[in-house]
């Protein structure tokens, strides 16, 4: 058989299945560490609940992937997961889900592992939403999940560090409420509203455009430039200001 004659045939096996993204629906790409409280606990054994070494490697591997070839509206990311909003008209791949999950995990992971100086590996998923309140909805979703990760991780450490086992530390928050929680961690010196934003809102990216001063080479005439720069915001804002923060993002592509 000559080669354009296998190639025909077994190409058929790699794209019977292809899935392509409809146009005008909003792509949003979640992109979460795999196995990585091992990782952080174990192979790495960062700080608990957060550790700033951390943060930086996550925020740094949501710049790289703002600027790696994928038109990026907006960048999220708290825990051990990164979100991207990409812009409405996106058509690197041919909108194709294989390529553009494949894409995103080995860039993410490959960037992490850099500024790790060890392997990490990451998986993406592709939420496909039909309009810019379910972007919102999205963004609020993973907001909301950081909050909530932010109080039980301190309140799970301060057991830990009481002498409580993983298990009867869990056990231990089952069924209490938030106030409970905010109260168990008053009554051991920590201020819930004190804990810093980035913990309990996530950090965002985005783009942003500055004039830089210019001089031309051959009449030295003053002038200006105007280039994109990826801003990194882990002072996000609080609930429905968050919400009009997201839908400004969607409604100015």
């Amino acid at each position: 058989m000559k080669f354009e004659q296998l190639d025909r045939r077994m190409r058929v096996y790699e794209t019977a299945h292809d899935h392509c993204v409809l146009p005008h629906v909003h792509m949003v790409a979640r992109i979460d560490g795999r196995s990585f409280s091992h990782l952080t606990r174990v192979a790495q054994a960062f700080e608990v609940p957060y550790d700033v070494r951390f943060r930086d490697h996550m925020v740094a591997t949501l710049q790289h992937l703002m600027g790696c070839g994928f038109s990026v509206v907006y960048g999220y990311t708290q825990s051990d997961e990164m979100s991207l909003l990409l812009r409405r008209d996106e058509s690197l791949f041919g909108r194709k889900l294989r390529k553009l999950l494949s894409v995103l995990a080995g860039e993410a992971s490959g960037a992490f592992s850099v500024r790790l100086g060890a392997p990490a590996a990451f998986d993406c998923r592709i939420s496909q939403l039909p309009t810019a309140d379910d972007v919102v909805d999205y963004f609020r979703w993973r907001y909301e999940d950081a909050h909530r990760n932010a109080l039980n991780g301190h309140c799970y450490w301060l057991l830990r560090g009481q002498g409580l086992d993983e298990k009867s530390a869990t056990q231990r928050l089952q069924g209490v409420s938030v106030a409970d929680r905010n109260e168990l961690l008053f009554r051991h010196g920590i201020n819930f509203n004190d804990v810093p934003a980035w913990q309990k809102r996530g950090i965002g990216t985005l783009w942003e455009e500055v004039t830089y001063p210019t001089v031309d080479a051959r009449s030295g005439a003053a002038g200006t430039s105007v280039r994109r720069r990826v801003v990194v915001r882990d002072d996000l804002p609080m609930k429905e200001a968050y919400d009009a923060f997201v839908r400004g993002l969607v409604e100015a592509q």
